[in-house]
């Protein structure tokens, strides 16, 4: 019996294709007019989603569709879209009662002098931390750095990075975290391990990413802190003094952006003239002037990465990239890689974790390394690359809020590259040694 030959196009690889349509379209979108920015993020993702939809697999058009939904509505993305309705409703009413200048006011009184950058970054971290979430964290702190970069002119780019990498240092460390919960299970470790692997990595970053702040903080002209304590409203910045307070103290992040809007339109209400009509426009206006782009685009990024999983394109990117390892140096670069196209591909480090974890297991046990370590590599290469992918849902936010192109704060992730770097060290040196 004659067997039949491979075609080129019977490749799993090939069911990467919408992904290389999306970049593609950048690509084309800069030789022709030299400017990324021609080319919508959401016009983008609808192209290559209906280039998934008819390259598919699956029978019946109706069928590829519908598991197009299928990915759409998928638990972790849809919580995100709840996340972003939230915030875009807390930021449009703070924003429209005065919450965020009442804040940047008070901010640039009580700091001192030159500290306003690393204040922010540490804030973001102690933040992140408690809420385990760094897309809560940037809702959260977003704003306030929007408010100070129109006050002050500080570099508004500069100062959403600085949020960026205060929101991964508690994505990467945080107990609550998603990223570190599934880390853990997939690797049979205990959270407090992982945690004693993963800041002897970052804590050099740490430092040294502060060092930066507290360095590009001397350039700043002392004009931008003449604030008086008269011109602070102080009760306007009661929303985000509980929503700060209520973050750090571990409770959901849904329930305390609903506290957010609450407050802030009760606030507004009762003190600045704000009527109920005022409220719901403004909350209105967050969702779908600050979020709707984002909520758009993570549906339609959630359907099509559920279609290039189901025709194995995931599969065999992880196939082609484990094939040749050779020892327990190797084996580590390969987990690395592996969760990082992964995250590249999903553009969602908890579903990155989710798909490599138990192949980062099996890798782990053949070459015998250590459990703790390679949840530490995991978690920690997988908030990197998150951290830094203009069409992940940490930037898109802080894009969204502050009405700039995600591209734009690439340049100033001092904290999410940094780490990346650390955790590439921690390999070719073999560090810590206690876990080597």
């Amino acid at each position: 019996m004659k067997q039949h030959k491979k075609k080129w196009y019977d490749s799993k690889g090939w069911a990467l294709m919408p992904l290389a349509v999306f970049f593609i379209l950048y690509v084309i979108t800069f030789i022709a007019t030299g400017d990324l920015y021609q080319m919508p993020v959401s016009v983008a993702f609808m192209t290559a989603s209906i280039v998934a939809i008819l390259y598919s697999k699956g029978g019946k058009l109706s069928n590829r569709v519908s598991q197009f939904c299928k990915g759409a509505a998928n638990e972790t993305i849809m919580l995100m879209v709840i996340i972003f309705i939230l915030a875009g409703a807390f930021a449009g009413t703070a924003k429209a009662m005065g919450a965020v200048d009442a804040t940047v006011n008070m901010i640039l009184y009580l700091l001192p002098q030159n500290t306003i950058l690393a204040s922010i970054f540490v804030a973001g971290c102690f933040i992140s931390m408690a809420m385990g979430t760094s897309t809560g964290t940037i809702a959260a702190l977003a704003p306030i750095a929007v408010g100070v970069a129109s006050q002050t002119g500080i570099d508004m780019p500069l100062l959403l990075g600085i949020v960026v990498g205060g929101a991964m240092f508690g994505d990467n460390l945080s107990f609550i975290s998603d990223t570190t919960i599934v880390a853990t299970r997939t690797q049979g470790c205990e959270m407090q391990d992982k945690f004693k692997v993963n800041i002897r990595i970052v804590l050099p970053v740490i430092f040294i990413v502060l060092g930066i702040y507290l360095y590009q903080g001397l350039q700043l002209p002392p004009s931008l802190y003449q604030v008086k304590a008269e011109d602070v409203e102080w009760l306007k910045v009661l929303p985000y003094l509980v929503v700060l307070i209520a973050a750090l103290s571990g409770i959901n992040v849904i329930l305390v952006l609903a506290i957010g809007v609450f407050l802030s339109g009760i606030v507004g209400l009762c003190f600045d003239g704000f009527g109920v009509w005022d409220w719901t426009a403004a909350m209105s206006s967050g969702i779908v002037n600050d979020m709707g782009e984002l909520i758009i685009v993570s549906l339609m990024a959630g359907g099509m990465f559920e279609l290039i999983r189901f025709n194995g394109g995931i599969d065999w990117l992880i196939q082609k990239m484990t094939k040749n390892i050779r020892s327990k140096r190797s084996a580590e670069f390969s987990i690395a890689g592996l969760i990082s196209f992964t995250n590249v591909c999903t553009a969602n480090n908890t579903i990155a974790l989710i798909i490599c974890g138990p192949i980062a297991k099996n890798i782990s046990d053949k070459f015998d390394l250590d459990n703790r370590k390679v949840a530490s590599l995991l978690d920690t290469f997988s908030c990197f690359v998150q951290g830094i992918i203009p069409y992940g849902a940490q930037l898109l936010i802080a894009a969204g809020l502050a009405q700039v192109s995600a591209i734009e704060i690439v340049p100033h992730l001092y904290y999410p590259f940094l780490i990346g770097i650390a955790a590439i060290l921690s390999i070719v040196f073999r560090y810590p040694r206690k876990y080597a």
